[in-house]
């Protein structure tokens, strides 16, 4: 695990804030070096990114990498942070992106791993969007061999976050018909992008 601190040494305790403005204001202290601010910023986002990895990878032994790695980033790059997005969304795009190199230095393809991995079609916040920025690069051109209907489904499903019955009504087929063209879509797309990785190996 990623030690923010010394054996022995004591550094001041960060007073509590409440997020997300304080948050930027914990990051401003890590760009200065601030150990205790790191510190705090590690406790606070550290279950959620567990959370969010345990999701995300299947891959258990891989979370404590990620997230120490995540975390380091965040303590070297700090100064690059220019509060155009909220704290919580430079982090986990900070997260993904590690995640992603992961799981390609073992051999998956990140876009099957998370076909997988969002349980829910309608998943919000940082993270939802940030799963469903990165499947739609990787799934772009696999996109364009799947049947009109089933490319349909799973743009709603994946890149807007619509659930089954949502879909249904803006489809205007039933709920089973979805889930069904869902199935076939997935199956298809699984073959197509291990296809494309073992064609760039």
């Amino acid at each position: 695990m990623l030690r923010t601190s010394k054996a022995g040494s004591k550094a001041p305790a960060a007073r509590p804030m409440s997020a997300p403005q304080d948050e930027v204001a914990l990051v401003s202290r890590v760009a200065r070096g601030d150990v205790a601010a790191f510190e705090a910023l590690y406790r606070r986002y550290a279950p959620r990114l567990t959370r969010f990895l345990e999701r995300t990878t299947r891959r258990r032994h891989l979370i404590d990498e990620i997230l120490n790695d995540t975390m380091l980033v965040v303590w070297r790059k700090a100064h690059t942070f220019n509060r155009s997005s909220k704290v919580s969304t430079w982090i986990i795009g900070i997260a993904s992106r590690r995640r992603l190199k992961a799981l390609e230095r073992l051999g998956d393809d990140a876009a099957v791993v998370e076909l997988d991995a969002v349980a829910s079609p309608a998943e919000c916040g940082p993270e939802g969007q940030l799963l469903r920025q990165d499947l739609r690069r990787h799934l772009s051109h696999a996109l364009d061999s799947l049947s009109a209907e089933q490319r349909r489904v799973v743009e709603l499903t994946y890149f807007e976050g619509r659930t089954y019955r949502e879909i249904a009504a803006i489809t205007g087929c039933p709920v089973d018909t979805v889930k069904t063209r869902m199935f076939h879509a997935r199956r298809r797309l699984k073959v197509l992008l291990s296809d494309r990785r073992r064609e760039a190996a």
